[in-house]
């Protein structure tokens, strides 16, 4: 338009850098971007993509590095000749941008999608992990819970593999609830000693299974060396309690992957089947 002037140029770039950080919706600075190569460049040269990440995410803006794979599935292939400053802006950008951009792309409290598979299933399909996901003791007049199966031995441990909403998320506590068996004698309840949590991204993708090939999946997906896990949380007591028990982690974990393990570490309680001691896990 004939007269108008580039505010970018006409402020000089600290006065325009203090008005474009007071956008707080990442869409805004994406618009920004937009207008022209100039902003453009000038949006990347400021860093402005990653001071609205510290700025909107400070518990989790500290990362140890980043880098760019070209194919995860394929084979990683970095761009190491992409070392001038302008292509490590322009890298730094694109990241931050994605990141800020995905982590308010949406908002919920519950950040579990659907459960993968267990390390082990008493009696499959009425006692799946699949059961851990609803948040009643009881569904359609009928009990619900996952159970493993029975161990001699208190010190062996189980373990809960889930798919968050998102490839992209931060946790910052996780709830579990301890099964109380009403329906046996004493009404027992199966908690475990301690509880841990880990993340991280599968090595190659879930396949689509239908429900008649839950049970082999949870056979042929539990194995450590189908995932990688970037976080493993401390070790956190469980109260031998019908309770939703909060488990706060140390600081807020961005998960880049979409994966959540929980193991529950150690039994507490025996459960008596024709004189034999059998010690079972029930969580909900």
């Amino acid at each position: 338009m004939e007269g108008s002037s580039d505010f970018v140029e006409l402020l000089g770039p600290d006065l325009s850098v203090k008005i474009l950080t007071c956008l707080e919706d990442p869409s805004d600075l994406v618009r920004v971007s937009a207008v022209s190569i100039s902003w453009r460049q000038f949006v990347i040269a400021n860093g402005l993509s990653m001071q609205l990440w510290h700025r909107m995410f400070p518990d989790v803006s500290s990362l140890d590095g980043i880098f760019e794979v070209k194919n995860m599935i394929d084979g990683m292939e970095f761009k190491t000749d992409d070392s001038t400053g302008s292509a490590l802006l322009e890298r730094d950008h694109r990241v931050y941008a994605f990141l800020t951009r995905g982590l308010t792309s949406y908002t919920r409290k519950d950040c579990i999608l659907d459960a993968i598979c267990a390390s082990s299933t008493d009696n499959f399909p009425e006692e799946s992990i699949k059961n851990t996901l609803e948040p009643s003791d009881f569904v359609d007049h009928r009990t619900s819970y996952w159970s493993s199966k029975g161990e001699s031995d208190a010190a062996v441990s189980e373990a809960l593999i889930y798919r968050l909403a998102a490839r992209l998320c931060v946790i910052s506590e996780i709830h579990v609830k301890p099964y109380q068996a009403y329906f046996q004698y004493g009404f027992p309840i199966y908690s475990c000693k301690a509880v841990r949590f880990l993340v991280g991204h599968q090595k190659v993708p879930l396949e689509v299974q239908s429900d008649e090939l839950d049970e082999f999946r949870d056979i042929q997906q539990f194995s450590d060396d189908k995932y990688v896990w970037t976080y493993a949380s401390p070790e956190f007591p469980m109260a031998q309690e019908n309770r939703l028990q909060k488990f706060k982690l140390p600081e807020p974990v961005l998960c880049i992957g979409e994966i959540l393990k929980v193991e529950l570490l150690g039994r507490v309680q025996t459960q008596e089947t024709d004189g034999t001691v059998l010690y079972m896990h029930y969580t909900c």
